[in-house]
This record gives structure tokens, C-alpha cells and sequence, in this order.
């Protein structure tokens, strides 16, 4: 069976007179792409039939066409293509037939017409003014070169020309003033109408179908093709209620297929069918060896450079976004039937919903941000991973604003920003200092950061809150480099500092309180080393 796509030209085939209905049942949504499926009971005579069916979308990849057959006797598909009809445009209704919103797009197209002729008579108008004028200047001042002189009837014909000039001018401009705001309630009329009473597809397709069954009697058909212009991206509603958070799953979907879905089972699946599986190609690597110069030997170059801790999940790519699924093809399903029209508009289709134990936690890292935010912690209890995309973010007080949630696999805990307190200030300070030691040559490099943490409150607010300062400190990854805490200069001492060089401290403040942690540590480094 190979697929294929052309033009019936034969016309004395047995063909079905109308097309036989083929609806779409399931829908697999892509990234970029949709696999759609149809369904269908045909009651078939024995021996060999051609049927016609549809319509279908005319967007339907002919190579991916793919039909099947299931019957208590023996049925085969011997061909399957899809054949395209281009249909022309019919002729515009009658004026009576006209709904009303199309009878006001045409009284403004006429009234625009109308205005815009009046526009042209008024600049001709004032051009033959203005020609009369210099016309009317030139014999004043050929008058008064020949000794002629007539001021009365000189001044007389001046003023009725400026006269007459400034009434055209006049009307001009608010000639113009209509027709501008003429253009805006036009424009708003067609695109009302281009809403409201679109135009028919001109390009259908059929799908033309030839079978052969043993015996006469009722058969299934499934067919399946993929479609371009659909899409679909993960969005969640987060609604925090004191110590839980409830979290909502959607799908937003956008197909402009030609062709709407009606109560279809939709299936959402990150794999990527349009990206080329090849293995990537091998270069030669060549390795040479030389022997170190005597500076080099003598010398240690190192550098400070910024790494990012590593997080599970690809890198993001700038421009669209696609969808994060953490380098496995993720499948998800939405648990009733929906319908998705084809207005290449945004629809939410809800997945699941779930509710959870939430600690909050107000957080800070000054050399990143000044700004105190709401941290919120929970378990995905979703039963499935939990993709990365945008997060609607509620609280008591209502909609708060929109956060980004990052891929999460199920069970594992995540963390969500609810925003900033603004009734925190946070002010950071740092200094260094540098010496050498007359006997060793090491070079120490002194560093003092100090973090100013305030709390503004309003009247009647008591209770302390703790808020979680992170200031990070240099990992040393060459023995010629030593990274030293000083805890004794620091105020408080830090409380953890991990693997990465995180110092974390908790400080509560009262209303109105404030606070000042001090951090100091020290680079040592040997005489040889450059860079530092």
C-alpha cells in the first residue's frame, strides 16, 4: 500500500456520489504538528469498491496517509489517496441578503468614497485660490509700476480671496478629520466581519479509498494522517491557600487545520517528529605534546569565571519556546472528550489538578536581586512529570501574577515564586583588600560583603519574620589557590555552606527591625600564580 496524492480524471470509475462522512475521533498534538485520527463503520458489498471520503483537511500529508481495516472476514485496503478540489469563491450575496454588519461596511465604504471626493474638489478649490492670489499680486504690483492706483478695489478683491481661502481651508480640514476617523470605524468593521462571517475553505480534500472484502457486511476503517498548523504548550494555575497549594494542569492548543475537532480524545505528546535521529559525525581529535617553557613552569594562570549549577533538563534556546521535557518523550492525556474549533486561537484544555502540602519560605540573594520573595515548596503529586511553562499565581487576595514553573518529574519537590514582599530593602556592600607576605610571596586577597536587611511595617503588624539570605563564595578548583572562610571576622557566621560555595544564612526580623550580616573570606594564593 504506498500513499498517494492526485487528481481523479477518470470519469467512468463507480464512484459514491456524496462522500461518505469520516470524522476525527483522537488527536495526538505535537509540538509543531498533529496526528489525526478518523473512524468509520462502512457496509460493504464482496469484491472490489472505490469509496469516497470526507471532507478532509486539505493540509493532510499525503506520505503519512495510513489506513486500516477490522472485520470478522477477510477485508484489505489496495489503495488510499487523498484527492484535492480547488472550489472558487462564489459570488457576493445580494444587497437584501446582506446581514448587517456587512450593510455597514458597505455605508462606509460609500460614505469614505463620498468624503474623499468632496477632499479632492476642496484641494482643487484651493489651488485655483491660491493661483488667483499670485494672479491678483502680480497686476497690483504691475499697477503700481505703471503709476495705476486703485487701493479700494485692490484691498477688495484681497480680502474676498482670503476669505474665501480660509472657508475651503476650513472645510478641509474637517474633511479630513472625518475621513480619518472614517479609516478606524472601517477598519474595525471588516475586522469584525472577517470574524464573524469568514469565507469558506477553497482548497477540500477527499479521501479516496479502494477495498476488497471477501463477503458483503460491515467493516471498520481507521485512517490517520498528520496535519500541520497545531500546536500545543503546558500552562498551570497555582492556588495558594495558607499551608497547601492546589495545582491545575492545562494544555493550551492552537489549530488552524482547516478543520474543527469535536469531542475528540486528545492526546499531548512531546516527541519531536520533525527532528532528524542521526548520529552526529566524528572529527579527529589531535593531540600534541611540547615541552613548558621556563616561565611556564615557574607560573600558575588561573582565572575567575562564572558557572551555572547545573539543573535537570536541556539548555533553553532563545526564541519560541518549545516544550521541556527533560530529554524523554512525555505523553499526556486529557481525561474527557473536547472540542477544539480551528480559529488558530488559544484553548485551554484542563489535564489534571492536584493538591498538595506547601511550606513558604522568603528567600533573597542580593548579589542577584535586591528584591525579598516568596518562596513557595510542594511535591508534584501529579502522577505525571510536570513540564516546564508559564504558572498563573492566586492567592487570598486573588490573581497575583504570572511565574515560570521548570520541568519537574513526579514525586519531586518544587519550588515556586509568588513574588516580591515590597516591604523589604536589602542594601549590599563589598570590599577587598590585598597584601603580600614578605617570606612566601603568597598574594591574600581579602573580601568583605555586607548585606543591610530591613523590614517595613504597618501599623499593628507583629510577629518576626525569617527571611533566608545565599551569598555565594569562590570554589578553588587548583591546590595553588586556597579559599579560606574567616568565621571569626564574620557577623553572624553562616549557617551551611554547601558544595558550591552557598553561604545561607536565616535572619528574623521584627516589624520595622533591621539587620546587618557581614561576610569575610580570604583567596590565598602562591607566588607563582597569575590571573588572580
Amino acid at each position: 500500500m504506498s500513499p498517494d496524492a492526485s487528481v481523479s480524471t477518470d470519469s467512468t470509475a463507480s464512484l459514491v456520489p456524496e462522500p461518505i462522512a469520516l470524522p476525527v475521533t483522537a488527536v495526538t498534538c505535537l509540538e509543531d504538528r498533529a496526528l489525526v485520527e478518523r473512524a468509520a463503520v462502512l457496509d460493504l458489498e464482496a469484491g472490489v469498491r472505490r469509496l469516497r471520503l470526507g471532507p478532509v483537511s486539505a493540509l493532510a500529508v499525503d506520505r503519512t496517509l495510513d489506513a486500516e481495516l477490522t472485520a470478522d472476514h477477510p477485508a484489505t485496503v489496495l489503495d488510499v489517496r487523498i484527492v484535492r478540489s480547488w472550489t472558487p469563491r462564489g459570488p457576493l450575496p445580494d444587497a437584501d441578503g446582506d446581514s448587517a454588519l456587512r450593510r455597514r461596511v458597505h455605508r462606509l465604504e460609500a460614505e469614505r468614497n463620498a468624503v474623499e471626493q468632496r477632499r479632492d474638489r476642496l484641494r482643487s478649490r484651493l489651488g485655483l485660490l491660491a493661483r488667483l492670489a499670485v494672479d491678483l499680486l502680480r497686476e497690483i504690483g504691475e499697477g503700481a509700476g505703471s503709476g495705476e492706483a486703485d487701493g479700494r478695489r485692490w484691498t477688495r478683491e484681497l480680502d474676498r480671496v482670503d476669505q474665501e481661502r480660509d472657508t475651503y481651508a476650513e472645510q478641509l480640514r474637517t474633511v479630513e478629520s472625518r475621513l480619518a476617523a472614517l479609516a478606524v470605524e472601517l477598519g474595525e468593521a471588516k475586522r469584525a466581519l472577517a470574524l464573524a462571517e469568514e469565507e469558506p475553505a477553497e482548497l477540500t480534500g477527499i479521501v479516496e479509498l479502494t477495498v476488497e472484502t471477501a463477503v458483503a457486511g460491515p467493516v471498520r476503517l481507521r485512517l490517520s494522517h498528520l496535519t500541520p498548523c497545531a500546536l500545543w504548550r503546558p500552562a498551570y494555575r497555582a492556588v495558594l491557600d495558607r499551608d497547601s497549594l492546589r495545582l491545575e494542569t492545562d494544555a493550551v492548543v492552537w489549530q488552524r487545520t482547516g478543520e474543527d475537532w469535536s469531542d475528540v480524545r486528545l492526546t499531548l505528546s512531546t516527541a519531536r517528529s520533525a527532528s532528524a535521529a542521526e548520529p552526529p559525525r566524528l572529527g579527529e581529535d589531535r593531540l600534541t605534546l611540547r615541552n613548558r617553557s621556563a616561565v611556564e613552569r615557574r607560573t600558575t594562570d588561573v582565572e575567575v569565571r562564572e558557572e551555572e549549577i547545573g539543573v535537570l533538563g536541556p539548555v533553553p534556546v532563545p526564541g519560541l519556546p518549545g516544550v521541556d521535557d527533560g530529554g524523554e518523550v512525555r505523553v499526556l492525556h486529557s481525561p474527557t472528550s473536547v472540542s477544539v474549533p480551528a480559529d488558530g486561537r488559544a484553548h485551554r484544555v484542563p489535564l489534571s489538578a492536584f493538591t498538595a502540602a506547601a511550606s513558604s519560605e522568603y528567600s533573597c540573594s542580593p548579589e542577584l536581586s535586591p528584591l525579598v520573595t516568596r518562596v513557595v515548596r510542594f511535591d508534584n503529586r501529579s502522577g505525571h512529570a510536570l513540564l516546564a511553562g508559564p504558572v498563573d499565581l492566586v492567592r487570598d487576595s486573588g490573581f497575583s501574577g504570572r511565574g515560570t514553573l521548570d520541568f519537574t518529574p513526579p514525586g519531586a519537590p518544587v519550588d515556586l515564586a509568588f513574588g516580591s514582599c515590597d516591604d523589604h530593602r536589602v542594601v549590599r556592600e563589598t570590599e577587598e583588600t590585598r597584601e603580600s607576605a614578605g617570606l612566601t610571596q603568597r598574594t591574600v586577597v581579602t573580601r568583605t560583603v555586607r548585606l543591610h536587611l530591613s523590614r517595613f511595617s504597618g501599623p499593628g503588624e507583629d510577629g518576626g519574620r525569617a527571611v533566608v539570605l545565599r551569598e555565594r563564595i569562590p570554589v578553588s578548583e587548583v591546590s595553588a589557590v586556597e579559599v579560606r572562610l574567616r568565621k571569626e571576622a564574620c557577623s553572624p557566621p553562616p549557617a551551611v555552606v554547601d558544595a558550591e560555595g552557598i553561604a545561607r544564612w536565616e535572619v528574623v526580623l521584627a516589624p520595622g527591625g533591621h539587620r546587618t550580616v557581614t561576610l569575610v573570606y580570604e583567596l590565598s594564593a602562591k607566588s607563582g600564580v597569575v590571573g588572580l
